[in-house]
């Protein structure tokens, strides 16, 4: 059971703050928030999602840019509690549309209201927004989307300043249109974070990828769908046996997943014979499938370092990066970072001539390099130099003191594994009834290492 939940800017300011026991004094937002911003414990930067002060357990995660916390006296499961955390910022999200400061401040009687459903004396009740809907009077007040800026998952889907078709990261699942009317739309997402380890000499060590196919509705009367898979799609890995034997093909070209997970409301009767799931979308955002691929993949980019000795107190750090995707395809907020050694006094770059949307920075209070572009086309190159100089000596191998070097990217309408959705199909009411299909593809980096 939970004691508290609050919800606190990145300012520490209280937003939203529900005390369900009473055993937990009321100054508790301050007292995490005091903690979390002066985290200094073990050396590291931020606060562990778990932590106890005077008794206090303190569960927290970070969801686009707010703190979502809850506190208990109790020894709790800390995966359920965060769990329950991420699904509560979910909730809120499906009912206001967007979920940041404004937002939270504007719907304040509706989250109050959602949440006196969702927990009830600190034990959960239910985090279905379907159910919740049965319950929740209030209507939201929209926030103007046209001014927000792409944090967090809304950026995901910007291809260069427009944002792609659609507006489900902005939508509300029971505000309607204005006049009344209710824009009949559904959006499915493949989203994949790949992990990738690189040798030293560029060979992949290491490499996987975490999928997910994310739905949201916004039909009425909640039609049956059907989504197809590539059919060559087989689950286990090829050449071993199967975990769950659906009889695929494993052959060239084929994707083969690892495993795989559905969502309650899919019916797989017909995904042995031809790979189409079968289910009737619940309201709100809900995965209808996770996924993971450790089989060897065509990595995104190629990251290629090189590090030479310039004298005694000098050394150069050349860095290349190499985008493996096709050229009508554009990678977003690509950031490369690159811990030095720990006696770097000074750096100073050289971009290559011409170079535009691109910044450098070296971080003196943990000794990393930082290189930031704004977009990367498919097929394309880019070096950066950096010159350090160091406050003293090195007595070893300037290599083995630094790196490696990691990267974080979004490259949308690109998927490595090859998975696809091959039709949308819904159940039609009538001839007129055809709502707008919006299928979309986007890789992150969620582990992006290159060795020295």
């Amino acid at each position: 059971m939970i004691s508290q939940f609050f919800v606190l800017s990145q300012r520490g300011d209280s937003i939203v703050f529900r005390d369900y026991r009473g055993d937990v004094p009321k100054g508790s937002a301050e007292i995490f928030f005091r903690k979390v911003k002066f985290w200094k414990e073990d050396g590291g930067e931020e606060a562990p999602p778990v932590f106890n002060v005077d008794g206090v357990n303190y569960f927290h995660v970070k969801v686009v840019g707010l703190l979502f916390v809850a506190t208990s006296r109790t020894n709790l499961s800390p995966s359920l509690v965060l769990e329950l955390l991420q699904r509560i910022s979910r909730v809120i999200k499906d009912y206001l549309g967007v979920l940041n400061e404004d937002s939270l401040r504007k719907n304040f009687v509706l989250v109050y209201e959602l949440l006196d459903e969702v927990v009830d004396f600190g034990y959960v009740q239910t985090t279905s927004t379907e159910i919740l809907k049965s319950y929740i009077f209030n209507e939201p007040i929209m926030i103007d989307a046209g001014r927000l800026p792409p944090l967090g998952p809304a950026a995901m889907f910007m291809q260069g300043t427009k944002r792609m078709p659609g507006t489900a990261i902005t939508k509300s699942v029971v505000a309607n249109e204005p006049g009344g009317r209710k824009r009949e739309e559904i959006f499915v997402d493949i989203i994949e974070k790949i992990s990738i380890t690189f040798s030293s000499s560029g060979y992949i060590l290491t490499s996987e990828i975490d999928g997910t196919i994310q739905m949201k509705s916004y039909l009425t009367g909640n039609p049956e769908i059907r989504l197809a898979l590539n059919e060559d799609l087989s689950i286990g890995k090829a050449g071993g046996r199967s975990v769950y034997d659906y009889g695929g093909s494993a052959g060239s070209g084929a994707v083969i997943l690892d495993d795989c997970n559905f969502h309650e409301s899919v019916h797989l009767d017909s995904f042995d014979v031809d790979r189409t799931l079968t289910l009737v979308p619940p309201d709100g955002e809900f995965p209808v499938m996770n996924y993971r691929i450790t089989q060897e993949f065509k990595p995104p980019f190629r990251i290629n370092t090189l590090i030479e000795e310039a004298g005694s107190l000098k050394a150069e750090v050349i860095l290349k990066i190499r985008a493996e995707f096709p050229s009508d395809i554009t990678a977003n907020t690509i950031l490369v970072q690159m811990p030095l050694p720990t006696y770097t006094s000074r750096v100073s770059f050289e971009l290559e001539p011409g170079a535009v949307g691109q910044t450098t920075d070296f971080k003196e209070s943990n000794k990393r390099l930082e290189w930031s572009l704004k977009k990367v086309l498919g097929g394309s190159d880019h070096t950066l130099r950096a010159k350090l100089t160091f406050s003293q000596e090195s007595h070893g191998n300037i290599t083995k003191e630094a790196g490696p070097v990691s990267m974080t990217f979004t490259i949308p309408m690109y998927n490595p594994s090859r998975l696809q959705v091959k039709y949308l199909q819904i159940a039609k009411k009538s001839k007129t009834y055809n709502p707008y299909r919006w299928v979309r593809y986007v890789t992150q980096a969620n582990s992006y290492v290159a060795r020295i």
